[in-house]
């Protein structure tokens, strides 16, 4: 299974970004082989739409689940257009937030869990 975790660093030792739309990095992680790619955000400092940018990236990558710290109205509704499941409240490593999404403990959110300025500047 393809997935992708929001991640400071470049690593699956690096810790999980607490944001979606303007996280540092994507991981895209194959579950099965834990071969992964590294995905600069672009739309770190976008203006707007960073959380749509992000999501639309997901589906051009073939992401089945996205985990992350949090996630805006925009990007949960682009993500769950595509048919991917989301995450949150993931918090350690890479690897960590891997592991308990392996072993199940992760369960998807049905909203999003962050307002539409989460991550800009004043919020």
């Amino acid at each position: 299974m393809k997935i992708c975790v929001t991640t400071e660093g470049k690593g699956l030792d690096s810790p999980v970004d607490a944001h979606f739309g303007r996280c540092r990095y994507f991981l895209i992680i194959d579950t099965d082989t834990m071969d992964y790619e590294v995905v600069e955000n672009s739309a770190i400092g976008a203006a707007g739409g960073a959380g749509v940018q992000s999501g639309q990236l997901m589906s051009t990558h073939d992401v089945e689940a996205v985990l992350t710290g949090n996630v805006g109205p925009n990007a949960f509704h682009t993500l769950n257009a595509a048919g991917v499941k989301i995450y949150t409240g993931v918090e350690g490593s890479v690897q960590e937030a891997v592991d308990r999404f392996k072993s199940g403990q992760l369960k998807p959110v049905t909203a999003p869990t962050v307002n539409s300025k989460f991550g800009t500047r004043g919020s």
